[in-house]
């Protein structure tokens, strides 16, 4: 069977070259003409001799994932359908700002975690994704958006690349899938890959705290922890992962992450849902944690989907509730909703897969309210 090049990082590939018979250097030539330059076949890569063109075309391929579905945004949010085998397929999200471009890449298809507020969590779980499925969003997102390499670089969004940022926050939880993610992340921020900085490349975990500690010895890029709720009762609800790993073992995984971490904080990203995680009381229970660790608050409105049973809270709500937290001294954000109109938001990601769990119903939204 072909190798597929687009899941190999630096060391990956000096393997097959090597055992290709070939050197080093040669590898770093091909990766840079994958990632950087964009080519689909060894046909287009005209510094590679043609005897090692034809090994290629023989050992290896460049293989993404398949295109079912693409649709945008007015407000410029872009999400592509991409089908990975005959059962599953999985979406990516491009979110245009000025000064950078984010791409929300998937790490599974469907997640195993069961956060009733995810509309990934309510389809179950179908398998993780490959290094190459991965990274094949990142590469088929740069050639859709126009860019092909530093000769035909353009300027997209006031940046010289139209993604600037990638985070794993799409589809599944990266953390149960990291032989995959972190040779994708490494290409990321490889010089001969993408090259984005660590800083640039960010982590999303809803607390698998063994992967925390893997990520941070193996591949250290930002991190972000959904954390959703401030204390164990009800992130055990929220967020089910948390009955394993309760929010005391949490925190000490994020104060041991910080060690290696390319940023001097954790982001905690907390979903504001009406009636449920949003009152003073709850945001001013959010200071111990935040006493505890280095971190700062990205405020998520919900984002409807179909049966979810969830209410976004009001504007007024999570002004006042960000309010509680600035006025401690912390640094708050409240995400700007985009892509909701064509299903591309935070939480609303989806896809078509394959549910091999068969999981039962999730709780009741009137057993969550606080």
């Amino acid at each position: 069977m072909a190798a597929n090049l687009l899941g190999l990082d630096a060391k990956g590939m000096e393997e097959l070259f090597a055992g290709l018979g070939e050197k080093a250097f040669r590898a770093r030539q091909v990766l840079k003409w994958i990632h950087r330059r964009g080519a689909a076949d060894f046909t287009a890569m005209t510094d590679i001799a043609k005897e090692l063109r034809a090994k290629l075309n023989a050992a290896a391929a460049i293989e993404p994932p398949v295109v079912v579905g693409d649709s945008s945004a007015p407000d410029g949010t872009r999400k592509w359908l991409l089908k990975v085998d005959g059962a599953n397929a999985v979406e990516a999200v491009f979110i245009p700002e000025e000064g950078r471009g984010t791409l929300c890449v998937s790490s599974q298809a469907g997640c195993t975690l069961d956060c009733p507020f995810c509309a990934t969590g309510k389809q179950g779980f179908s398998r993780n994704l490959s290094a190459a499925e991965i990274i094949g969003q990142l590469w088929l997102a740069n050639r859709a958006l126009g860019f092909h390499g530093k000769d035909g670089a353009r300027a997209v969004w006031g940046v010289p690349r139209p993604v600037s940022n990638v985070v794993f926050m799409g589809m599944g939880e990266p953390m149960l899938n990291l032989d995959a993610v972190i040779p994708a992340a490494r290409l990321m921020i490889d010089d001969n890959g993408y090259g984005l900085s660590r800083r640039r490349v960010t982590v999303s975990t809803s607390g698998v705290v063994p992967g925390m500690d893997r990520l941070a010895d193996e591949c250290p890029v930002a991190l972000a922890v959904s954390l959703h709720a401030p204390d164990d009762a009800l992130r055990d609800r929220l967020v089910p992962i948390n009955r394993k790993y309760p929010i005391r073992q949490l925190i000490a995984a994020c104060n041991r992450y910080l060690e290696r971490a390319p940023r001097d904080f954790i982001t905690f990203e907390y979903v504001m849902l009406d009636g449920v995680n949003d009152s003073d009381a709850q945001a001013k229970a959010l200071l111990g944690i935040a006493a505890q660790v280095r971190c700062k608050f990205n405020l998520i409105p919900f984002n409807a989907f179909r049966d979810s049973g969830f209410e976004r809270s009001g504007a007024e709500r999570i002004r006042r509730f960000a309010q509680v937290l600035q006025r401690a001294g912390l640094t708050v954000t409240t995400r700007k909703t985009r892509g909701d109109g064509i299903d591309a938001a935070c939480g609303q990601l989806a896809g078509e897969i394959t549910d091999r769990t068969r999981r039962s119903k999730t709780v009741p939204i009137t057993e969550l309210r606080a």
